[in-house]
This record gives C-alpha cells, sequence and structure tokens, in this order.
C-alpha cells in the first residue's frame, strides 16, 4: 500500500526536509505541499496523511480541518497545551482516526526523555536546559516541557522532596518551573535543536544530552509516524508511544 501524503508548512524548514523524505520513501507518495495560510481543504478524498509543521496558533484548526475530511494527522508543530489537546481528544473519540502529535522527531530526543523519566527517581536534583535557533517562536520547547513534565512524574512517583533551592533574590533567573523542575531555554545562531538534563546529588552529576545537527535527524520518527498513524485510532502524543520501549 502506498500512503498518500500531504505536507502543510512545506516551504518552512521542517516541512521542506519532509517533502524530500517522504519522496525518497519507497511506500509513500507526496500528493500536496501546502504553504503556511493556503487552503487545505483540497486535499479531501486525495491523502491518506497530512504533515503539519505550521505555526502554533493554526496547528489546532488545521488538525480539526483534517479530522473532518476524513484524513489522519502527524504534527510536528510545538505551543500544544493540555486543553487543545483535549478538544482534539474529545473529536477523535467519535471519529475512527488517527492523529500523532510529537514534541519532538528525533530517536535521540525521545530517548533521551525516557532516560531521564528512569532516572529522576534516583536524583535529589533536576534542571532542563533546550538550545535551540533563534527563529524559533515558542521558549521553552515542547521537548522541554515534555522532558520536565516526565521527570516530575517520576520524582512524585518515588515520593521524592523538591530540588533543594535556596534562592531568595533574582528568581527570574531560575528558568521556568515546570511541576517543580526548572527549564531554561537559550536562543542562538547556529544551533539547531539540542537540550542537556541535569541530574544531582551530593558529590556526582549525570548529564544526558542530544544534539541534533540537522533536521535530518527528525525524518526516520516522521516517516515511522506516517506509517504508525494509519493503524492507531484516536490521539498518540509523543513519539515513544510508537516505540517498541
Amino acid at each position: 500500500m502506498t500512503i498518500r501524503v500531504a505536507v502543510i508548512g512545506a516551504q518552512g524548514r521542517m516541512g521542506h526536509t519532509t517533502c524530500q523524505a517522504i519522496e525518497a520513501a519507497p511506500d509513500m507518495e507526496l500528493k500536496a505541499q501546502i504553504e503556511v495560510g493556503e487552503d487545505i481543504t483540497a486535499l479531501a478524498g486525495n491523502v491518506d496523511v497530512a504533515v503539519d509543521f505550521t505555526l502554533p496558533d493554526a496547528t489546532e484548526a488545521n488538525v480539526h480541518y483534517l479530522i473532518d475530511m476524513g484524513i489522519h494527522a502527524v504534527v510536528g508543530t510545538t505551543g500544544w497545551t493540555e486543553e487543545r489537546l483535549d478538544r482534539v481528544a474529545q473529536r477523535l473519540e467519535r471519529d475512527n482516526l488517527g492523529v500523532v502529535v510529537a514534541p519532538n522527531f528525533a530517536l535521540s530526543a525521545v530517548l533521551a526523555m525516557r532516560f531521564a523519566a528512569q532516572a529522576a527517581r534516583y536524583f535529589e536534583s533536576a534542571e532542563v536546559i533546550e538550545l535551540h535557533h533563534p527563529n524559533k517562536v515558542d521558549a521553552p520547547s515542547g521537548t522541554a516541557l515534555h522532558t520536565a513534565q516526565r521527570i516530575a512524574e517520576s520524582r512524585s512517583h518515588a515520593g521524592l522532596a523538591p530540588s533543594p533551592d535556596a534562592t531568595q533574590i533574582g528568581h527570574e533567573a531560575r528558568g521556568m518551573d515546570v511541576d517543580g523542575v526548572k527549564v531554561h531555554a537559550v536562543r542562538l545562531q547556529g544551533l539547531v535543536a539540542h537540550e542537556e538534563i541535569l541530574l544531582g546529588n551530593p558529590g556526582e552529576q549525570l548529564t544526558i544530552r542530544t544534539d541534533s545537527f540537522d533536521r535530518q535527524s527528525f525524518m526516520p520518527g516522521v516517516l515511522l509516524a506516517v506509517r504508525e498513524v494509519i493503524n492507531r485510532p484516536g490521539l498518540t502524543y509523543g513519539l515513544e508511544a510508537l516505540l517498541d520501549l
């Protein structure tokens, strides 16, 4: 079976690289390339899966339009909140369609999140630093938020106390608090997508780091999601759900 695919946001960096990857995949056909703001209703009946790499303000509406047209969706656009995810999940309860929303498609990043969640219960302190190119519109990144949430869940299940922090002056320098885990965002020319997870105990530190130097690093995950979403009705959040972990 050849999967008919459309890419929404095709002229962006991620969209352009995704188009190339789909064209090179033997089991896929690139049926449409849609630019941000263009009408997507023409995709009805012509596409099996649409990949969305647009903007946070547009991506939820795009997903609802795709569901209306009977098209499965793979979403790499960040900026999703629990409320937005819940609205999509509720829509999918009455539709036999699949939507995959992934904070990060790089396999190294997915594994780093998993390793961090496994290790977090053994350390008193945990912080996340994410580093991206300066054209990224959201901060912290969806990957960093997801990482911090997974770490916080692990710490909570282990009954750990809050990370020690005696800061009394300059709280704004301590980063964003995500369920008790501090997250710091760096925006710098020359970067692509990077994350460093710091876990500390008295006398020791564990550092887990993932680096994407090129957007090609995301393509195996994107193609995996396109292949899997057709057989996964409902909302799937995170690429790890598609991997044998």
